[in-house]
């Protein structure tokens, strides 16, 4: 009896320890991969603090070039999806949603800035002058990253095409054989009759 107590108290802790070992690994999944996004899109602790350390005055004392900003205010204020624009390129697009989550002093700073004082578009051109040589990196590895799968789709593409070919090419079914003398034999009868039919007649 008592050993029946001991493995029934010892199932029991086991269950119970179970429980917060499972929500903790699932936690522990969830945020691994959320750092492998962030590190992809370059959200790095060094552009975190970079980031935190931008004012105001960082954005309104910024000029960015004539006719930049000419081409800037022309495009006007077009509509983005949430809080980004739609002129960035998608990793960019990711990356501000990103540093936006984890930097609230950024998104405070977006608030007070935009439309009053800058446009959106002038907002993120700045933002990713300033960050530039934080992110650089990270953004060229996606675009190499985007052209090689590119490149992998397109030769998927042409291989699927010379496949199609060959299969076309061995559905046709081939001549019989002889066809060539038999068509030849049938040009000679014709003739033969017609020639025939000539000489009843001229008689």
């Amino acid at each position: 009896m008592e050993v029946y107590s001991w493995l029934k108290r010892s199932l029991s802790r086991r269950q119970k320890s179970s429980l917060p070992t499972s929500t903790s690994t699932a936690d522990n999944n969830k945020n691994s991969a959320q750092k492998t996004e962030e590190r992809f899109y370059g959200i790095t602790d060094q552009l975190i603090e970079f980031v935190k350390s931008f004012s105001i005055d960082t954005f309104k004392n910024f000029s960015l070039p004539d006719v930049e900003e000419g081409l800037i205010r022309a495009a006007g204020d077009g509509g983005g999806s949430g809080n980004v624009r739609d002129d960035l390129s998608d990793w960019q697009e990711r990356h501000a949603v990103l540093i936006l989550s984890n930097v609230k002093e950024l998104s405070q700073l977006r608030f007070r800035l935009c439309p009053g004082i800058l446009k959106e578009q002038e907002f993120w051109r700045i933002y990713f002058k300033l960050v530039w040589s934080y992110v650089a990196e990270y953004e060229l590895h996606a675009i190499r990253l985007a052209k090689l799968e590119q490149m992998r789709l397109e030769n998927e593409a042409e291989v699927k095409f010379s496949s199609y070919e060959v299969e076309m090419s061995e559905a046709k079914p081939p001549l019989p054989l002889g066809s060539g003398a038999s068509l030849k034999s049938d040009s000679y009868l014709t003739e033969s009759s017609n020639s025939e039919t000539d000489k009843v007649f001229n008689n």
